[in-house]
């Protein structure tokens, strides 16, 4: 039998080893956690509180909202924690949750991604019949096969990752615990569970997105056959913004996890991963809400029932008349 300690923990290198660094990136990733959080929940609350926003495309956006929340809060609050106490010590079981929510909740966001751009092509290519397609029921059970399925799959990948042995150096060159940065030191001979999850988590990536592909072809073909520019130009701009939010979240999340793995830690290693767990919940409200008319709206008449007596800004009047 092959000796080995037993790992009870890790140490997460995070960005910098000293301290007053340590303290300084502690600092901004805070502020930046509070402005996500701040405009992720202002997003929800307005489609939550806004009758006119009631209708499938927000019931999905304020879901996607949500899950932007869960996903930044499982890496940035406890690497903020271990930055400015400088104690980058976590369990295994701290480690094992961290995996099990970010993949549960990722898994969900791209699932949320793909059911709004078959909303949007149900809206573009079959308007007549979005109503009875898009239904109240079938927007839910959407909602909850999202939910579901990223639990499961969540739940595979970690005890996939932890059915391993970890041997030699507890150091993960990471700010949070990472598969990518486990497998390096794992000490496991045979690898077949992990990479049945693997298989699982690209399946399940790949028929995302070939089924957003597929959307978008049939809405493309859809709109350019309309005669007028304008009515181009309304239908392009409700589904560049989410081609662009799932866009963006693919290719960070393929960087990380598609990535030729080397024994050596590498600046880039970090940036993706940071890039892949803030960017798109800091992007995603400001791609749907800079230039919706609804939303701006939305925002205007939450305003005005705040501070009736206050004073309007004229620019989001005529926006909204």
């Amino acid at each position: 039998m092959a000796n080995f300690t037993t790992i009870t923990g890790f140490i997460l290198t995070g960005f910098s080893d000293i301290q007053e660094l340590q303290t300084l990136y502690g600092v901004f990733f805070l502020v930046i956690y509070l402005a996500i959080l701040m405009s992720n929940f202002l997003i929800i609350t307005l489609i939550s509180l806004d009758v006119k926003l009631q209708t499938p495309m927000y019931f999905f956006l304020k879901n996607l909202s949500l899950f932007d929340v869960l996903l930044v809060s499982v890496p940035i609050p406890n690497f903020c924690v271990n930055s400015l106490t400088h104690n980058s010590y976590t369990s295994v079981l701290g480690c094992a949750f961290q995996i099990l929510f970010m993949t549960s909740f990722s898994a969900g966001e791209i699932l949320v991604l793909t059911a709004m751009s078959y909303d949007r092509y149900v809206a573009i290519c079959c308007p007549l019949h979005y109503e009875v397609i898009m239904s109240s029921g079938t927007c839910q059970l959407m909602l909850v096969v999202s939910w579901i399925t990223g639990v499961l799959f969540g739940t595979v990948y970690t005890a996939g990752t932890f059915s391993m042995h970890f041997c030699g150096s507890k150091v993960i060159p990471q700010f949070f615990c990472d598969v990518p940065s486990i497998l390096k030191i794992s000490c496991s001979e045979t690898l077949g569970i992990i990479y049945t999850s693997l298989g699982i988590g690209m399946c399940l990536c790949m028929s995302c997105f070939i089924s957003v592909v597929i959307s978008f072809f049939y809405i493309f073909s859809t709109v350019l056959k309309i005669p007028t520019t304008k009515g181009q130009s309304k239908a392009f701009a409700t589904c560049i913004p989410h081609l662009t939010v799932f866009t963006v979240f693919i290719a960070t999340a393929c960087f990380v996890y598609l990535k030729p793995h080397s024994n050596v830690p590498s600046i880039s290693d970090r940036l993706f991963s940071v890039l892949y767990t803030v960017l798109p919940p800091a992007l995603n409200p400001v791609i749907y809400s800079l230039r919706n008319n609804d939303v701006t709206c939305a925002l205007r008449r939450l305003q005005k029932n705040l501070c009736p007596r206050g004073s309007h800004h004229l620019t989001l009047q005529s926006i909204c008349r």
